[in-house]
């Protein structure tokens, strides 16, 4: 909950709008380059923070970054890229996504424990796999053929 108050605080002083604007200047025309960052650096984030605080806090960024485009077919992608990222991040780590947290409490009721490493040697590999694939899907469905 006070991630959320943060992100409101953080949105009401300016903070979240001078990242939007920071972000719009650096991508220029640079759609695809903005995906690709969108994509990979939600998904790093993601790895390490609760993608629900995260993604409250990058949406009015995200939001900048797509009304800024001249055509709101350049902006479609990124929120894609946004949150494939987002989403597919949370399977690095054991405490990137509530659902893992369960899982593992699960496990080890069980008898069948499963350590924070070894959680994320996996993790990272599946994280790595799909990010490709999402990359792969974002820039053959909008950027390829255009």
């Amino acid at each position: 909950m006070g991630l959320f108050v943060l992100v409101g605080g953080l949105v009401q002083v300016g903070v979240i709008a001078t990242l939007g604007q920071a972000a719009v200047g650096a991508v220029g025309d640079r759609y695809l380059l903005a995906a690709t960052g969108l994509l990979f650096g939600s998904a790093v984030l993601g790895a390490f923070v609760d993608n629900i605080p995260y993604t409250a806090a990058m949406a009015p960024i995200v939001e900048n970054l797509v009304a800024a485009a001249p055509d709101p077919a350049l902006g479609q992608p990124l929120w894609w890229a946004f949150a494939l990222g987002a989403d597919l991040g949370g399977n690095t780590t054991a405490v990137a996504a509530g659902a893992n947290v369960v899982v593992i409490g699960i496990a080890a009721r069980h008898g069948q424990p499963i350590s924070f490493w070894r959680f994320t040697k996996y993790g990272l590999i599946v994280t790595a796999v799909t990010l490709v694939l999402a990359w792969v899907y974002v820039w053959l469905r909008y950027y390829a053929f255009v």
